[in-house]
C-alpha cells in the first residue's frame, strides 16, 4: 500500500491463527506476596481462565533486539479515538509522536501546523468517514468489546490495512497471588476486551494488543494524581484503604505512546503479540500520595481506613484499586527493545505546575465522601 503524506485522527461521536493451537505461556520468574497484603484470588485451572496470548509467548522467547535496524518509512496512520474516558489521551500523545516520527498526524487544534486531517464519525461507518483513503496502520483506541470493534477490524482488512493496533486494558487480568501481572497471565475470559484479542488474533495478519493501567499526562480527563493534589494543597487528610502498601503502576502516557510507536516501526516483530502498555516500576498507594506531596512542596497527613467498616465504595471513593494491581512491561522490553521514560517524582512536578497554572488548586470543591471517612475514624480536618 503506498505511504501517504498525512494521517486522520478519527474520533467516536459515541462511544488466522486457531485459538485451540495457541502455546502454553512458559514460565516467569517472579516474586511472591504474602496473601494478606491484598485481596487476591487464586488463579483458576480452567481452560476458559487462561489467558489470552496469542502468539505473546515470543516475548519470552526472543533475544532483545539490541542493534534493530528500522527503515524509516512514512506511513498513513488512522487513530480510532476515543472522545472520553481515561484511554482518550492516549490517541493524543500517539499522533504527536507519530508527527515527530515523520508521519504527518493532526490531533485538536494545538498542532494544526502538523498537517493531515480530523474526521467525526461512528466507527461502525469508518469506511464512508473516511472517504475511500487508504492506511497502513490502525489503531483502534476506541472500543471495549468486539461488538465496537468489529466494524473497524472488518473494514481494516477489507481494505488492505498493513497492520492493527488495538488498546485493550491491564483490568482483564485475574487476580494473583503473585504479582506483577505479566504477559501469560491469566484473563477474564468474559471481559470484552478478551474478545477484541481473541477476534484479531483469529482475522487479521499483522496485529498487536496494548494493555494500559494507570497514566499521568496533559490532557487526561480522568482524575489520577490530581486526586490527591485536591486534598493535599487544601491541608486535608489523606484517605487511602487498607494499608497503603498496595502496589500499583503509574505511567506517564508518553511512555504508552512511544511503545505504540515502537510497534508502528517495527511491524513484524511486534506483530501478533500483547504488550503490558506500562512502566517499568511499581509505586504503593502511600508512596503515590508522598510523591504528589513532594512535587507540590507540601506534607502529606495519610490515614487509612477498611471501606466496609466505615461503610463507603472504595471504587467511589479512591481513584485506584484496593489491592496490588501492578503490570510489567516485559514483552515491549524483550520485543521492541523498548524502554521506560517514566519518572514519577520528576513527571508530577511537572504535572502539578499545570494543576496550580489552570486554576484547581483554588477551585472551590466538596469532599463529602472524605468527610464521612475521616468522621467514621475520628479524623479532624482542618478549616
Amino acid at each position: 500500500m503506498a505511504a501517504l503524506s498525512s494521517s486522520s485522527l478519527f474520533f467516536s461521536s459515541k462511544t488466522a491463527i486457531p485459538i485451540n493451537n495457541l502455546l502454553t505461556p512458559p514460565s516467569i520468574h517472579r516474586f511472591s506476596l504474602p496473601s494478606s497484603s491484598s485481596s487476591f484470588s487464586s488463579l483458576s485451572s480452567s481452560s476458559s481462565a487462561s489467558l489470552f496470548t496469542a502468539h505473546s509467548l515470543k516475548s519470552s522467547r526472543r533475544s532483545t533486539p539490541q542493534g534493530f535496524t528500522v527503515k524509516a518509512e512514512k506511513k498513513n496512520v488512522l487513530i480510532v479515538n476515543t472522545n472520553s474516558g481515561g484511554h482518550a489521551v492516549i490517541g493524543f500523545y500517539f499522533a504527536k509522536e507519530l508527527l515527530s516520527a515523520g508521519h504527518g498526524v493532526t490531533i485538536m487544534t494545538e498542532i494544526v501546523s502538523g498537517g493531515g486531517k480530523t474526521v467525526w464519525g461512528n466507527p461502525a461507518d469508518v469506511a464512508t468517514v473516511v472517504g475511500g483513503e487508504t492506511f497502513d496502520v490502525v489503531l483502534d483506541n476506541n472500543g471495549k468489546d468486539l461488538d465496537t470493534v468489529r466494524p473497524v477490524v472488518d473494514w481494516a482488512k477489507s481494505s488492505g490495512v498493513k497492520q492493527f493496533l488495538f488498546i485493550s486494558s491491564a483490568g482483564i487480568y485475574k487476580s494473583t497471588e503473585e504479582p506483577p501481572h505479566v504477559e501469560g497471565d491469566a484473563v477474564k475470559a468474559d471481559a470484552g476486551h478478551v474478545g477484541v484479542e481473541k477476534y484479531l488474533a483469529e482475522t487479521f495478519g499483522n496485529w498487536a494488543s496494548f494493555r494500559p493501567q494507570y497514566m499521568i499526562g496533559s490532557g487526561n480527563n480522568k482524575d489520577c494524581e490530581e486526586w490527591f493534589f485536591d486534598r493535599i494543597v487544601r491541608d486535608r487528610p489523606v484517605p487511602i484503604p487498607g494499608s497503603g502498601l498496595q502496589l500499583t503502576n503509574i505511567s506517564h502516557v508518553r511512555d504508552l505512546s512511544s511503545m505504540l510507536t515502537s510497534a508502528v516501526s517495527n511491524p513484524e516483530a511486534a506483530c501478533c503479540n500483547i504488550f503490558n502498555c506500562v512502566s517499568d516500576r511499581a509505586v504503593t498507594l502511600d508512596g503515590m500520595a508522598k510523591l504528589c506531596a513532594a512535587a507540590a512542596g507540601k506534607t502529606v497527613e495519610i490515614v487509612h481506613y477498611d471501606p466496609k467498616a466505615v461503610g463507603v465504595d472504595a471504587k467511589k471513593a479512591f481513584p485506584f484499586r484496593n489491592m496490588h494491581f501492578y503490570a510489567e512491561p516485559r514483552a515491549a522490553k524483550d520485543i521492541l527493545g523498548w524502554e521506560s521514560k517514566t519518572n514519577l517524582p520528576e513527571d508530577l512536578k511537572e504535572r502539578y505546575e499545570e494543576y496550580v497554572k489552570i486554576g484547581r488548586d483554588k477551585k472551590e470543591m466538596k469532599f463529602e465522601l472524605d468527610d464521612k471517612i475521616l468522621e467514621a475514624l475520628k479524623t479532624p480536618v482542618a478549616a
